[in-house]
């Protein structure tokens, strides 16, 4: 399913989530939580977005000096230093763990220790599985897709060639083992694969040490890590999302086919609206494959003459499929057509039951008036298929070993 992914959807999806990610930093300019939130104003907004700036600018402007530190690091500890010994007074990770604690309530902490095994305290009967499965299925489509897609982001980014099957294996297992732990499901993270790249990872070895720097803040760093200033994480994450969005795809709109220009604009726009990075690209598929559908059924022609023994011939250009199933019907005249008639299938592929049912109801056209139909040069895979389906169509197949038919003539 991934690799009908085409480009346009990967254009939008990529575009969307570029979007996400910055709007997510809009949270930050405000203080309150959900709709009671207020934009900061005064010097509170001035000094967040100081940093936010400043931080920028050592990103982009490091790179040029070095890279053998990441610049997103030097970053943030540049603008916790800054911060932490000229006592800015500014919204650091603290602030937003703790955002929604009432009043009288114990603070909350990044810290935490090892997870124990356990088995999941849950009924073993079939009532308790119809639940669980449906949620189940549901969230392993959503993360086997959205890691998919982020597999072949980093592909596209790093030139490489990653392997689908061992990721959903690693994830899978991954996730089952997880639940013997007391942790949530999950799937490859985009925006921290993003910040990965843009540091300069390209091997496996960065997501483990990634994996493990996180265990080792949680066990120690957690003190540390909370007086980070927020500016400093959202400078880096506006950066990411502005590396992560196609600029490119600005330039190929003038290029592109009108409906590729609507299905990026549409993947885009629902993946903002509503979030749902998977949904966003399955409609994307589908309406790209519409279209191809659409565009391949017109494709489909009829050459005809009649030859010195008085059999009219019908020469099928293009494939027939459901999509073109209707023009292919309207290329016969059979009210005027001799008694005998031959259709030429060299230059066509009968290629789904929609297909045989057209054959089907084309030769009873034609037997209703008394004529013969035969049906000549189909490949093997169609003799085949109408061998399959000799129980409700009845057609006459020449055979002429002399005539190499299409799908033969690559391997001739």
């Amino acid at each position: 399913f991934i690799r009908l992914v085409p480009q346009p959807v990967m254009f939008g999806f990529v575009n969307g989530l570029a979007i996400i990610i910055f709007m997510a930093q809009m949270d930050q300019f405000k203080v309150g939580v959900g709709d009671a939130a207020v934009w900061l104003t005064g010097s509170a907004m001035y000094t967040m977005v100081g940093l936010v700036l400043f931080t920028i600018a050592i990103i982009v402007f490091v790179p040029r000096i070095t890279k053998a530190v990441p610049a997103s690091l030097i970053g943030i500890i540049v603008v916790f230093i800054v911060v932490y010994f000229l006592n800015i007074d500014t919204k650091q990770v603290v602030d937003i763990i703790n955002q929604d604690t009432l009043p009288g309530e114990e603070l909350k902490s990044l810290s935490g220790s090892l997870p124990s095994f356990h088995i999941p305290t849950i009924p073993f009967t079939l009532e308790a599985f119809k639940i669980i499965l449906p949620y189940g299925l549901i969230m392993a489509a959503v993360g086997l897709t959205e890691g998919l897609l982020t597999l072949n982001l980093v592909d596209e980014i790093t030139g490489t060639k990653g392997n689908s099957n061992r990721e959903c294996l690693a994830q899978g297992g991954a996730n089952i083992l997880n639940g013997f732990f007391g942790g949530m499901g999950g799937c490859p993270m985009i925006a921290q694969t993003l910040v990965n790249l843009s540091a300069g990872s390209r091997a496996r070895l960065s997501g483990i040490i990634a994996a493990l720097t996180i265990l080792l803040i949680i066990l120690f760093g957690a003190p540390v890590i909370e007086l980070v200033p927020i500016a400093a994480l959202v400078g880096v994450m506006v950066m990411v999302a502005v590396g992560t969005f196609e600029w490119a795809s600005f330039k190929a709109l003038r290029r592109m086919p009108k409906p590729d220009i609507f299905v990026m604009i549409l993947v885009t726009l629902i993946t903002v609206v509503l979030h749902n990075l998977a949904l966003a690209v399955l409609i994307g598929v589908i309406i790209s494959a519409l279209v191809f559908a659409w565009e391949s059924a017109k494709r489909i022609r009829a050459r005809k003459y009649v030859d010195e023994s008085g059999v009219k011939h019908y020469e099928i250009y293009g494939p027939l499929f459901f999509g073109s199933v209707t023009a292919f019907n309207e290329k016969f005249d059979v009210a005027n057509d001799p008694d005998e008639v031959i259709i030429d299938f060299a230059e066509s592929k009968v290629s789904d039951m929609s297909a045989i049912e057209a054959l089907n109801r084309l030769t009873e056209r034609y037997a209703n008036q008394g004529k013969k139909v035969q049906l000549r040069h189909l490949s093997k895979d169609c003799i085949n298929l109408l061998g399959n389906a000799e129980d409700i169509i009845d057609v006459n197949v020449l055979e002429d070993p002399t005539y190499k038919v299409v799908a033969d003539r690559a391997n001739a």
